[in-house]
């Protein structure tokens, strides 16, 4: 395999982490950005002894307005070329739409959507001349119904599963791929910033981060649209498209609450 450059996205624990790992070890050189430059720096010299692959560290905060904008410029001014794009940061909200903070609630759509799209947009252009990339974006189970006490998640996640399959669509025979992840409840620090630990939907089910992630990571790989990890989560996945909205959406609602 060709080393490539591949950026990651909340590449300091969870998801992100586990990507990182995973290309590390099939010796791709690595952009690494999060809020947490420590956690960064602590991972990125694990994986430049253990792999003997090149790390580049950003510490960036996504949720900030024109972030995105400024990262790619950054990493640009540094001469380096994305090969692969890991879109995987993002946080969730429990609560009503209109009781939880207003401002925690614009930061998850910078986050989970404006960041994503914008550091997408930014990178095809690029991948599309050189008829080469990979972009892998994770959007959730969460994306195929509305979701009760998590409303501004739910639906961000809904407008990356729709932007990634269209996309996929528009780049078929480009030598640009992209593809989706929609994990279930997966084990990683998202479910205590959420607020998610005592739900029924986090205590019925867990997959570990690290299955989640390799799988997506193959699914990268392989180029395949949407990639739905774990039976259980594909059947439910499956059947809301089938089910009434009004009983998809209670359902929601009763799992997260």
């Amino acid at each position: 395999m060709i080393p490539l450059t591949a950026l990651v996205t909340g590449a300091s624990a969870g998801l992100g982490e586990e990507f990182a790992r995973l290309l590390a070890k099939d010796h791709h050189n690595l952009i690494l950005v999060a809020r947490n430059e420590q956690r960064l720096q602590q991972l990125a010299g694990e994986l430049r002894q253990r792999y003997e692959v090149t790390v580049h560290v950003f510490a960036c905060d996504l949720s900030v307005p024109g972030a995105a904008q400024e990262l790619y410029d950054a990493v640009r001014d540094a001469n380096l070329t994305i090969d692969m794009l890991i879109n995987n940061a993002g946080f969730g909200l429990n609560g009503k739409f209109h009781a939880n903070p207003a401002q925690q609630e614009f930061a998850l759509l910078q986050v989970n959507v404006v960041a994503l799209a914008q550091l997408t947009r930014l990178v095809l252009p690029g991948m599309v001349a050189r008829g080469l990339g990979r972009v892998l974006n994770i959007a959730s189970t969460a994306a195929f119904q509305p979701g009760p006490h998590m409303a501004g998640y739910f639906a961000s996640k809904a407008y990356v599963l729709s932007l990634s399959e269209a996309l996929a669509e528009e780049l078929k025979d480009s030598g640009v791929s992209v593809t989706v992840l929609c994990p279930g409840p997966t084990q990683t620090e998202f479910i205590d910033r959420a607020g998610m630990e005592e739900s029924l939907l986090f205590r019925l089910t867990k997959q570990s981060a690290t299955k989640v992630a390799s799988i997506g990571y193959k699914a990268m790989l392989k180029g395949e649209a949407v990639v739905v990890p774990g039976l259980h989560n594909w059947a439910v996945a499956q059947t809301v498209r089938f089910a009434p909205r009004s009983m998809a959406r209670s359902l929601a609602g009763y799992l997260v609450k």
